[in-house]
């Protein structure tokens, strides 16, 4: 009897645990997606029915006319942004406020991948930004031009095989395969070889990241309910986290923690660490009269390999799913493809034949579809930002508290039909000269915005232009009798949005 009373109040505990927040929204007057116990109104994303970013966007059709939407992110309290000049205040004006990603579930216990530019908080995040930013120098990104050269021919080499055995490619694992090999060179200078064996320990390592086993999913559920009670335990699975560390650790070992002549991404955390410790102003901490704290930072093995890892990781997937997904529009749209291969042969033309850094910026075509490619189908559809302090967003009424997770959801906002005209239709021209400027601020975010937008930006651009024109020069594009006109998402995907299945199409030798 003494049992069955102590589990009930046991049940009944839990209950108003699992409930604890759910009056937030209604307390408010926000308009809200109900919750169900514990999970909130993220169920379907626990247990991988539908990714994060597809489930934002049904609450954002879902609210057509809000401003802000609430929802319940396990034991999180969450906000969907609707309108633009909120989304501005988040992400640059009142970015003071909002400074954390907020992706890490625990705001000070980080596992050591964690501990990177893009999922660190706080001081962590400033440091790291202050000192790494030189690394994307347009410099340094000129530099790298001719290990993208390199690997850009290995693609056009390895595809012809593959046109010529299979006459149907997975466009998605050929471009994963080529940025793998070419951030293997840039940023560990290891020449990988991915593109020639895709079973290479990159491209192993990169499939698993973006795996979502049932195990990664289940941890990824309790760190997010119960964020306290499970901070010591690790969403990245052993293997993914050894395989990096000793990776990294036995490439520095191997240059006796000195610059190799290299210029690679090590080199260049290497070169940091010899500077001594990151010292800075702090984004967490002031002082008596309101200045800020000066902090530092130890650039240790293991945040060095941190920053490594997200290199690699944010790199090869974003930059591999926008490109193929590209492939695939062009597939279906014949004209545009043929558009943009005639101003590529005519570019390469007055350029000896050759790739080059200032022949993929004239290719103005190439860089519309590509950024058309982006808005229907961005990689990162969501974006994150954690309130650190009590916030009223002006011009309403609403007041949020700290820890509320203010979401943008990208993947809405760019098939939103109040500000593209018919977003459903590939439009290269949208990103002309004379209409790009018609887009309204803070619609187009596909690499974010403000002082948290992706460092790695125009490296990812280069390389992603580079990729396509070299396979467009001597390919052509079209549906094979496995090719979906409407690609299905992943269900299981997480921060970058794939496709189910990859991207089989037709690969045609072109005649030039």
């Amino acid at each position: 009897m003494h049992f069955l009373i102590a589990l009930g109040i046991l049940l009944i505990i839990l209950y108003l645990y699992g409930i604890k927040n759910h009056k937030y929204w209604e307390k408010k007057g926000v308009p809200y997606v109900k919750p169900i116990p514990f999970f909130g109104t993220n169920f379907k994303v626990f247990m991988q029915r539908i990714c994060i970013s597809d489930q934002l966007c049904k609450y954002y059709e879902q609210f057509p006319n809000e401003k802000f939407v609430g929802a319940f992110i396990g034991d999180r309290i969450g906000l969907v942004l609707r309108e633009p000049e909120l989304i501005k205040r988040v992400m640059v004006t009142d970015f003071q406020y909002f400074h954390p990603r907020g992706v890490n579930p625990h705001k000070t216990v980080y596992e050591p991948l964690l501990k990177n530019l893009f999922t660190g908080d706080g001081d962590m995040w400033k440091l790291l930004r202050q000192r790494i930013t030189p690394a994307f120098t347009s410099g340094k990104l000129k530099a790298m031009f001719p290990l993208i050269v390199e690997r850009a021919e290995r693609l056009q080499i390895i595809a012809a095989t593959a046109a010529e055995s299979h006459g149907e490619v997975d466009v998605r694992e050929l471009m994963a395969r080529f940025t793998t090999d070419f951030i293997g060179a840039c940023g560990f200078g290891i020449d990988a070889d991915t593109l020639n064996d895709e079973e290479s320990t990159f491209r192993r390592l990169g499939k698993r990241i973006f795996t979502l086993t049932k195990r990664d999913g289940f941890v990824f559920m309790l760190k997010t309910i119960a964020p306290e009670i499970f901070k010591n335990l690790h969403m990245f699975a052993p293997e993914i986290e050894k395989t990096t560390v000793d990776l990294v650790t036995s490439i520095m070992q191997q240059r006796k923690y000195k610059h190799s002549g290299r210029n690679d991404f090590i080199d260049f955390l290497l070169e940091l660490k010899g500077k001594g410790k990151i010292v800075g102003e702090s984004v967490e901490k002031r002082n008596p009269d309101g200045t800020p704290k000066i902090v530092e930072m130890e650039l240790d093995d293991m945040i060095m390999a941190a920053q490594v890892f997200i290199f690699f990781a944010a790199g090869f997937e974003t930059s591999s799913s926008t490109t193929s997904y590209t492939l695939h529009q062009l597939a279906f749209h014949p004209e545009e493809q043929k558009k943009c291969q005639d101003q590529i042969d005519e570019v390469l033309s007055r350029h000896g034949g050759k790739l080059s850094y200032e022949a993929i910026k004239e290719m103005t075509y190439l860089d519309m579809i590509f950024k058309e490619s982006m808005r229907m189908y961005p990689s990162l559809g969501i974006l994150t930002r954690r309130c650190v302090q009590k916030y009223t967003f002006p011009g309403t009424n609403l007041t949020i508290d700290e820890d509320v997770l203010v979401c943008i959801p990208v993947h809405a906002l760019h098939n939103d039909e109040k500000y593209f005209d018919e977003p459903e239709k590939f439009k290269p021209e949208r990103f002309s000269p004379e209409n790009i400027k018609n887009i309204p601020k803070y619609v187009y975010l596909p690499f974010g915005d403000g002082p948290r937008a992706c460092i790695g930006e125009r490296l990812g651009h280069m390389q992603s232009l580079a990729g396509l024109a070299a396979l467009l020069s001597k390919f052509s594009v079209a549906p094979s009798k496995n090719t979906l006109r409407q690609p299905i998402t992943d269900p299981t995907c997480t921060v970058v949005k794939s496709i189910k299945g990859g991207l089989p199409l037709s690969l045609v030798a072109r005649k030039v």
